[in-house]
């Protein structure tokens, strides 16, 4: 089943126009971490409740990605979740702290860990099936994109334990215990592939595979030891005939590959020009990618270098507007609301 079949005014959706390379009505705009603390009824709906609580209670999950959808009419929801939710849910002794990240309990080491590590399925995550139930009764026209953390971020979590900014223990086992690199690297493929799997299998209309971290890598490291198993997760959604999109952050130099890895849309951090990108990633579409920074300069200082994003993007075989990275806490949600206005009404003919 298609996504356009389970509701009938998905069809017209600009997002998914674009994903798919058509002619558009006008630059569908969304924006990463649009539900979140940016947000303040996500801070009351989340206040004394821990971000994997939250990730689990269908409800609250249901609630959280409709925000921003309502005060900002964005073409697209994203389903409000965490790159190692997953994880969680097969049972990897972890915890999201405060001001910290992902904490991981027992570290990866050997391939007896990495054995030790379930794979994912359906039962594992009810809670994830009932919210895009929900979700998608509540969206109606409006697509909602799956979402699932890419195998070396994920990998980068369990080896360092926590968040990493030389990602040394991780690029040790890459290069030094090539077995266990590869056993987990496939055991987490397995999973984020079964995971976004259940959220097609729910009503998603569409995926992003977030490598956060790639941008770490050489392109030939890259190319041999992570970009085969993204690709298995990027073939296995393709399978389920959802567009696919692909986003990492400081990825100027692996823009091509992580398009040859299966993506239909390329994100685009705000560190490369969207017209440099658009020559990278061949006959792809691309998603992006306005400075976050940005929403903080005046209006007209914003609105005018969202054109320039908009005028770029003309040129690839379809545009999803959207921000480089993620949204600010600190953003002004008025401002995100004048942005989002400005780039739906701008004109494209």
């Amino acid at each position: 089943m298609d996504s356009t079949s389970r509701h009938p005014g998905l069809a017209d959706s600009a997002f998914l126009k674009a994903a798919r390379g058509e002619p558009v009505p006008h630059t569908p705009v969304w924006y990463m971490r649009q539900a979140g603390r940016s947000l303040p009824e996500y801070l009351r709906v989340r206040e004394g409740v821990g971000m994997l609580e939250s990730c689990m209670d269908p409800d609250l999950v249901t609630e959280i990605t409709l925000q921003p959808v309502r005060r900002y009419g964005v073409d697209a929801a994203i389903f409000f979740s965490d790159i190692v939710l997953p994880l969680k849910a097969v049972g990897v002794d972890l915890d999201i702290k405060p001001g910290v990240g992902p904490v991981v309990a027992s570290p990866v080491r050997t391939l007896a860990d990495v054995e030790a590590i379930p794979d994912l399925t359906a039962e594992h995550v009810p809670f994830i099936t009932s919210a895009v139930h929900a979700l998608v009764g509540e969206l109606g026209a409006t697509p909602l994109i799956g979402f699932a953390g890419a195998p070396f971020t994920v990998a980068s979590y369990l080896v360092e334990g926590g968040p990493s900014k030389e990602h040394a223990k991780t690029k040790a086992m890459m290069f030094g215990a090539p077995d266990v690199w590869d056993a987990l690297m496939r055991k987490i493929a397995g999973i984020a592939a079964a995971y976004l799997s259940v959220q097609v299998a729910a009503g998603a209309s569409a995926v992003q595979l977030f490598d956060s971290w790639a941008g770490a890598l050489t392109p030939a490291d890259y190319a041999e030891h992570v970009m085969p198993h993204s690709a298995r997760v990027l073939a296995a959604a393709g399978e389920l005939g959802v567009p696919r999109i692909h986003f990492g952050v400081g990825t100027s130099n692996l823009l091509g590959l992580m398009g040859e890895a299966g993506a239909d849309v390329v994100g685009v951090d705000w560190r490369t020009p969207l017209g440099s990108a658009i020559g990278v990633v061949g006959d792809r579409g691309v998603q992006g990618n306005l400075d976050p920074t940005l929403v903080f300069a005046p209006t007209d200082v914003m609105t005018r270098r969202a054109a320039e994003v908009i005028e770029a993007g003309r040129a690839a075989k379809g545009h999803i507007f959207n921000l480089g990275h993620g949204v600010i806490p600190s953003t002004d949600p008025a401002q995100l609301e004048r942005l989002t206005e400005f780039v739906q009404s701008y004109p494209l003919s």
